[in-house]
């Protein structure tokens, strides 16, 4: 046995080999040193011939999933070896195969994923110039492909897709790639594979082979040959691993990156478009809003559509159509939602079905979901915007599929299917039979013992039963005399005779065989019917994703109804014209609709740059996240929390808010920002949108002013960049830009002082903010009073040598973008060395000089005096 083990674990070297013996799954040598710490079990050994016992784990047969699912959450592969023969009836040892490789993007066990979630499996082809990229999802049978140009573009898709797995090339680890990132950060296992993996001539092949195509045409991707060799690369990978057809992998879908708004990691994580920033928890995110659909197929879908955003007028325009429908129709709305409720995750049953896995539960889970469509596409025909109808076409009834189920398989049936009981009676003749003969069976004795009492005259004949001799009559020596000619002694005792007879020898053929028998045929007559299920396949996947869709719809419906959305307009003008818009997930985490709604207003000529200054926590990051949120709804097709909005269509969204050091990477907070402020600038366009909040903060007053400056006149150039931006900063020098260019326009954050206290009033007014309000911050946040009154001196001072003055005079870069040279100062910045040295004469002779006497109180000239004399004590 040890001999076959290790013969099997030289095939797997990279796995860890579950290795069944009897009712256990065993590991042994390295696996098992692994597995016991990894799975917390006990270590034993085995002594198999060698001078030291073979260390050795083991987990039952029974909760295999569970442990399973532990060793691949943490990284690994892993080799499932079955026993392919009965133990019984074999004679030696028993043949053993490895049925199964489990990977990360492989896992099949649904216990352990989330159910509105892809489990992604990635393969990366990179070659120098371009990128091949294949994306599946086993679970479920999606298969896409695409190719992008650079690596920024790759990381993109990385993160719209969250793969648990990446497979790839060898060039791909040496591409400069951060693979450490990508294993540490975003939790993802990375395989490389052999080059034979991507022999272009094989992965054309296998596509071929696999969807019954003569050319790559007939699949759509001739134009990806780069995506064709990951797409094939991956297909081969998941024959090796799974070890199954894959019948559920029955299209292959190729698209353009350009075709879809992009995203990156700071935006989706910013916006908290799937999860929050801090706990990962949907509850709190755009999805926990939107997501009000009934199965699991349009949980994913909706994800989809909100990692995805569309740029395209038209196909935003046929999903509004339909979501607007169904707020006119709520009634029927309503209705397709409760006939919804009652339907299962339809495309993961179909991987079941693939992998011959499914229960006879699973069919019955199946079936009741098969029974809804008939209803739900009567209601459709009465919707008739043009999505709603393409989804009523593509949605078969099923119903040879609901009555072959329903006429095979019982109500209740047990979960496995050796132990039989699952077949619907009158299905089968044989099985009628059968199951008649065990239930019956003591039927049929007591009349045969009865017959044969009356036939013979013993009156105390018995038919008994042992394990030794099955059944037999039992005849008393003092009937012997009475016994007849066609019973055959089986056993003599001392008191009486046991004879046998060939009706009751029939009968107990019968009766003992018929369980064996009926297990083994239900169990085949439920592998046909699976079988023909599967044959079905691309019917019942085509109508799972027209459900999948139309539950979107129907919860973009219900929450728009529900939240008071309206439907956007859509133009290709640049022109963003929100009115009374709100935060989509603020406005529902405050009670009693006190949320402050506000308008935003920009276009790519005189409004493109808003520069929002205003105290923290007045709302100004919420304000701009709203905005990029409206805009990104509108574009998933979903009405949008405002009075009116008409949306120009972004091809993408940027931001750059909060500050967070990354110091996995030895990376500051203003690196950080830096890093993310330098991706914007080089990757937008003019059709962008932005959104930058307090860029410069984390470096030197002056650093960072200069910075943010330089940022808004990079972005305000048309020639260069021109974009929609929300600027917001509490450097208040950068509102004299509005002054200087044409497209730049202050605006602020209102809010009512009360004595050293002040009321946020949320809403964004015209104009600039002369302060920020940060002492009356601390002191709501409870810092000591002691602090507090020594920030008030402290700012005192140093608002004496206000910038303002010196910021005026800077002058804004030409049209050409050409830069006019600054003055310099010896190596030290003398200036930002005068904001916090100590106060000069001329400072106050200045003041003096600028003092209105004759418009001055007596109480006025009291104060005055009495600060300019604390300056001076300060001063000497």
């Amino acid at each position: 046995m040890m001999q076959q083990y290790l013969e099997t674990k030289k095939e797997y070297q990279d796995c860890i080999l579950l290795y069944r013996l009897g009712d256990f799954y065993e590991m042994f040598y390295e696996d098992a040193l692994l597995a016991s710490k990894e799975l917390e079990i006990t270590l034993t050994g085995k002594n198999c011939g060698q001078e030291e016992r073979a260390p050795m784990c083991g987990v039952p047969h029974h909760a295999l999933e569970g442990y399973l699912s532990k060793l691949v959450s943490n990284g690994h592969k892993v080799a499932i070896c079955e026993q392919m023969e009965d133990p019984k009836i074999t004679k030696g040892i028993v043949k053993r195969e490895v049925v199964r490789i489990v990977t990360p993007g492989t896992n099949l066990n649904l216990q352990s994923l989330e159910e509105t979630r892809n489990n992604y499996l990635m393969c990366i082809v990179y070659f120098p110039g371009k990128t091949g990229i294949s994306i599946s999802d086993v679970t479920t049978g999606d298969y896409y492909l695409t190719e992008v140009e650079d690596i920024r573009r790759l990381q993109d898709e990385i993160n719209k897709y969250a793969p648990s797995e990446i497979i790839c090339n060898e060039q791909f680890l040496v591409s400069g790639y951060d693979i450490e990132d990508l294993k540490n950060r975003l939790n993802v296992t990375v395989f490389s594979l052999a080059s034979h993996y991507f022999d272009e001539d094989g992965c054309r092949k296998g596509l071929m082979k696999h969807f019954h195509v003569n050319t790559l045409s007939g699949l759509g991707i001739e134009d990806f040959p780069t995506g064709m060799i990951a797409a094939g690369a991956l297909l081969q990978y998941l024959y090796e691993t799974q070890k199954t057809s894959l019948a559920h992998f029955t299209h292959l879908y190729p698209y353009l990156t350009s075709k879809y708004m992009l995203l990156d990691s700071s935006t989706r994580r910013n916006l908290e478009l799937t999860e929050t920033l801090r706990e990962k928890n949907k509850t709190g995110s755009l999805l926990g809003i939107l997501d009000r659909t009934k199965t699991a197929m349009g949980g994913r879908l909706l994800r989809k559509y909100i990692e995805q955003p569309l740029i395209d007028k038209e196909k935003m325009e046929r999903r509004l159509d339909a979501v607007e429908m169904l707020c006119k129709k709520s009634v029927d709305r309503d209705e397709l939602r409760e006939y919804l409720t009652a339907i299962y995750d339809l495309e993961r049953l179909l991987g079941k079905v693939s992998y011959k896995t499914a229960n006879p539960r699973d069919l019955i889970a199946l079936r009741n979901s098969l029974a809804m469509l008939p209803s739900i596409k009567v209601v459709l025909n009465d919707l008739n915007a043009s999505l709603l109808s393409e989804i009523n076409e593509h949605m078969d009834a099923l119903e040879d599929i609901h009555q072959l189920i329903g006429d095979s398989i019982i109500e209740e049936p047990p979960i496995s299917i050796r132990d039989g009981g699952m077949i619907r009676e009158g299905f089968s003749e044989t099985i009628d039979s059968l199951r008649s003969a065990k239930t019956d069976g003591k039927n049929w004795l007591a009349a045969l013992e009865e017959e044969d009492r009356e036939r013979t005259g013993i009156k105390n004949l018995r038919i008994k039963y042992n394990k030794v001799f099955g059944y037999y009559f039992e005849v008393t020596n003092s009937y012997q005399h009475l016994v007849p000619e066609d019973y055959i002694r089986k056993q003599t005792l001392a008191n009486a005779e046991r004879y046998t007879t060939p009706r009751l020898k029939e009968l107990e053929d019968a009766i003992l065989n018929a369980e064996d028998k009926l297990s083994t045929l239900e169990y085949d007559l439920f592998c046909e019917i699976r079988d023909k299920i599967a044959a079905q396949m691309e019917r019942i996947q085509r109508t799972a994703r027209a459900v999948a869709r139309l539950d979107v719809f129907t919860s973009l419906s219900y929450v728009a109804e529900r939240n008071q959305y309206v439907r956007p307009s859509l133009n290709e003008k640049g022109v963003i014209d929100i009115k009374d818009g709100r935060h989509p997930v603020v406005e529902r985490m405050i009670n009693n609709d006190m949320f402050i709604a506000n308008d935003t207003y920009l276009d790519n000529q005189k409004r493109c740059i808003a520069v929002i200054t205003g105290p923290n926590m007045a709302g100004k990051s919420t304000y701009m996240r709203q905005t990029a949120l409206i805009v990104l709804m509108a574009q998933i097709g979903s009405f949008v929390p405002a009075k009116s909005a008409n949306i120009g269509i972004v091809d993408r969204i940027f931001t750059r808010v909060g500050a967070s050091d990354d110091l996995s990477s030895g990376q500051s907070t203003f690196m950080v920002e830096m890093n993310e402020v330098a991706n914007i600038l080089r990757n937008a366009t003019v059709n962008s949108l932005l959104i930058l909040d307090e860029i410069g903060r984390g470096t030197s007053t002056f650093d960072g002013l200069s910075i943010a400056w330089a940022v808004i006149e990079h972005i305000s150039n048309r020639k260069i960049l021109g974009a929609k931006t929300l600027f917001a900063t509490h450097y208040h020098e950068l509102t004299e830009l509005e002054d200087k260019m044409d497209n730049v326009n202050n605006y602020c954050i209102a809010v009512k002082e009360k004595g050293d206290d002040i009321v946020f009033l949320r809403k964004i007014v015209k104009g600039g903010a002369d302060k920020s309000y940060g002492i009356q911050v601390a002191k709501l946040a409870g810092v000591p009073d002691m602090v507090i009154e020594r920030a008030k001196e402290i700012v005192e001072q140093l608002s004496d040598n206000d910038i303002i003055e010196k910021v005026q005079n800077i002058e804004v870069n030409n049209v050409k973008g050409e830069r006019h040279k600054p003055v310099k100062y010896d190596e030290v910045d003398l200036e930002q060395m005068s904001l916090f040295d100590t106060v000069k004469d001329e400072d106050i002779i200045r003041e003096l000089q600028e003092i209105d006497v004759g418009n001055l109180t007596p109480i006025d000239a009291l104060n005055t005096l009495y600060r300019l004399q604390n300056k001076l004590k300060n001063r000497w």
